[in-house]
């Protein structure tokens, strides 16, 4: 019979890293793929979205405009005190720059998609409702009427 002998001489052979590129390279374009750019950095806090019952999400983000109406952020305190503001984009602008904003976001569309574009108001749950009227009545005068209201849902 034969006797087996174990050699303490042997070493594992080295792990293969032949394909090590090509996994690297399918996570990174998993990576570019899934992840989303933010289009704008917040000025104002973030606001505390209102409590609603019946929510609904969008379906094309993309067709969307965000308003955003809350308290500015500790670095803004100084310059726009602590009452609620306006923010468009990437700037803190007055009502009357609504008309404006509105402009670019329309011709930043495709012609056809123009009409299925509409204004999220993400506003915060203690912001006055004078601020959001003002905002309401300069979107109702430039007739830009497809108005949503970001909310989370009521627990």
């Amino acid at each position: 019979m034969a006797k087996i002998r174990k050699d303490g001489k042997k070493t594992p052979p080295p792990i293969s890293t032949a394909s090590l590129p090509d996994i690297v390279f399918m996570l990174l374009f998993f990576f570019m793929v899934s992840t989303t750019m933010r289009e704008s950095s917040l000025m104002v806090k973030k606001p505390m979205l209102p409590q609603a019952t019946e929510i609904t999400k969008l379906e094309k983000k993309s067709l969307v405009s965000n308003i955003y109406v809350a308290p500015p952020t500790k670095e803004y305190e100084s310059i726009y005190g602590t009452q609620p503001v306006i923010q468009l984009n990437d700037a803190i602008e007055e009502v009357s720059s609504i008309p404006q904003f509105i402009q670019k976001e329309r011709e930043a569309r495709n012609p056809n998609e123009r009409p299925l574009m509409s204004v999220s108001l993400k506003a915060d749950s203690d912001t006055k409702m004078g601020i959001i009227s003002d905002v309401k009545m300069e979107l109702r005068r430039i007739n830009s009427l497809k108005l949503n209201y970001a909310a989370r849902e009521k627990q």
